[in-house]
């Protein structure tokens, strides 16, 4: 009884002590890892690196490992524009989890199976994208986008204001808009048009309300998936596969 007694503590010991350094190990790892990360995307600050899966060392002795969650603050993805001030956009609280992380005999790349993540636009980043300066859409009529917000239903609220014949209209006028992705890119399209007070053509009018916003150069290669206007911005939904985390 002595002796298995013994062996039951050495056990437990060695079990506490392979724990400790396990999670030492994820941890360093994990730290390692977001340097690798923001030097390699160019971020302005450290992102979030989570390793999941216990033991994580058996994990590094097979090669793979099983999940990697990486949380991003704040990232500014190309809109491929050439003008300064428009040609990057915000994407605020990008958080991605990556399956099956493949990494290289020295640890220089690692490579996820697949990816899935979620990140939000502001509705003042993409207005960037919308007509919002005052421009004709008709002899004496101007309009302009003045401001985009939630609509409900997963709809974008654009506001509108309008000048007809040098007099502006008193309030401005609203229209509900759905909210899309087209391979690397967010469009906008008015369900119904805005009343400005003169017939005007369609294209016209849909040349202020409806806008596309392009979102190239994600972190990895992940790509965009679905959107939706929520009530802080428009919510996004990435995916990729084969994505690059470091190397």
């Amino acid at each position: 009884m002595r002796a298995l007694r013994i062996i039951l503590i050495v056990v437990v010991v060695l079990g506490g002590l392979f724990v400790i350094a396990d999670r030492v190990a994820v941890g360093f790892a994990e730290d390692e890892a977001a340097d690798r990360i923001k030097s390699t995307e160019g971020l302005s600050s450290t992102p979030d690196v989570s390793i999941e899966g216990f033991p994580f060392l058996t994990q590094v002795v097979s090669g793979e490992l099983d999940d990697v969650k990486i949380g991003i603050k704040d990232y500014e993805a190309s809109t491929g524009g050439t003008n300064a001030a428009t040609a990057k956009i915000r994407i605020d609280d990008l958080s991605a989890e990556m399956h099956g992380v493949a990494f290289s005999g020295d640890y220089s790349s690692a490579t996820a199976d697949s990816a899935t993540g979620t990140a939000t636009i502001s509705y003042d980043e993409l207005l960037k994208a919308a007509r919002s300066e005052p421009a004709q859409v008709a002899p004496g009529v101007t309009a302009q986008v003045i401001g985009l917000s939630d609509g409900g239903d997963g709809k974008v609220k654009v506001t509108v204001s309008a000048t007809v014949l040098g007099t502006k209209l008193p309030q401005p006028v609203s229209v509900l808009s759905s909210v899309s992705v087209h391979g690397d890119t967010v469009r906008v399209h008015a369900d119904s048009l805005p009343k400005l007070g003169v017939e005007l053509a369609e294209g016209r009018i849909r040349s202020i309300t409806d806008f596309q916003q392009k979102i190239d150069e994600l972190p990895g290669g992940i790509e965009l998936d679905k959107v939706e206007a929520a009530e802080g911005g428009v919510d996004i939904s990435v995916k990729g596969s084969d994505v690059k985390l470091v190397g």
